[in-house]
């Protein structure tokens, strides 16, 4: 897993509407994160919907939003359609960033163990830097936790 202080990996998925993305692009502002496992799931939705609802929040910060699965770019679309995501959506089907960010890892549920995306969610700062790592963050208050953290009360 990757460490505060460490140069966010480079990236380049495309988005939702099939726009190639880089994480140089967001150079100069505070980008967040987050990567969840899969679009349309009870969690994802509930995690998804609560950074759209906070969404002004991170607006007024000069804070960019961009969430990563490895669903496809059809899949966010109608994700982001059916639940109004104002916000980036990115497809890594080959895992590219999943990987380089640590967060493919081996889960447990009813004693199945398998690989999978950790809901994990990182600020990168201005420069590239990630500046804090939050690792199996809860979908209903990530978003606040992180408005609360980028307005210095944790």
């Amino acid at each position: 897993m990757l460490e505060t202080g460490m140069k966010a990996p480079e990236f380049a998925l495309c988005n939702q509407n099939g726009e190639t993305v880089r994480l140089s692009d967001f150079l100069g502002k505070k980008v967040v994160l987050y990567f969840y496992p899969k679009d349309n799931t009870p969690g994802c939705t509930r995690q998804a919907c609560a950074f759209a609802a906070a969404y002004d929040g991170f607006r007024q910060r000069d804070v960019a939003v961009i969430g990563v699965s490895k669903d496809s770019v059809a899949s966010h679309l109608k994700f982001a359609q059916k639940h109004d995501l104002p916000f980036i959506l990115l497809a890594d089907p080959e895992l590219q960033a999943i990987q380089a960010y640590g967060v493919w890892q081996e889960k447990k549920l009813y004693g199945k163990v398998s690989m999978g995306v950790v809901r994990t969610t990182f600020i990168i700062d201005e420069q590239g830097n990630i500046e804090k790592v939050m690792p199996k963050v809860k979908p209903d208050t990530n978003a606040a936790e992180i408005l609360a953290y980028l307005d210095g009360q944790v």
